[in-house]
């Protein structure tokens, strides 16, 4: 999924891929190494995407996480960034965690429904 937002980010507007990857993706051929998928994922986006950003005078922001939860380094640093701002600008409940839990939330979410989607495919 690629977004256009009107944030700032190195004092351009960015471009924002968010991806997500199984952590066991090519689990068969190499030997298991957590955090590995998604750090994999980041580089793919930035080597398809960044340049085309630069030249239209965009920053690139990979927000790529894994589905057991991992978030690339970029990733961080940019919600980090976010939940300054929100933190800064709005009282939450939840005080700074704010940001990563709903990201959490969201896709523990999005895990569920595909988990429910396949069940009542074997199910049938």
């Amino acid at each position: 999924m690629f977004w256009h937002v009107k944030c700032r980010e190195g004092g351009k507007h960015a471009c924002v891929d968010l991806t997500g990857v199984s952590p066991l993706a090519g689990f068969r051929v190499n030997v298991f190494v957590a955090g590995q998928a998604v750090l994999k994922a980041e580089s793919k986006k930035v080597e398809k995407h960044a340049e085309a950003c630069e030249d239209n005078q965009h920053a690139f922001v990979p927000l790529a996480f894994d589905t057991f939860g991992s978030l690339a380094p970029e990733a961080v640093r940019f919600l980090s960034r976010v939940q300054r701002v929100v933190h800064s600008n709005f009282s939450t409940p939840q005080g700074q965690g704010f940001v990563f839990s709903r990201l959490g939330f969201s896709i523990q979410k999005g895990m569920a429904a595909q988990f429910v989607a396949r069940l009542s495919a074997i199910v049938m």
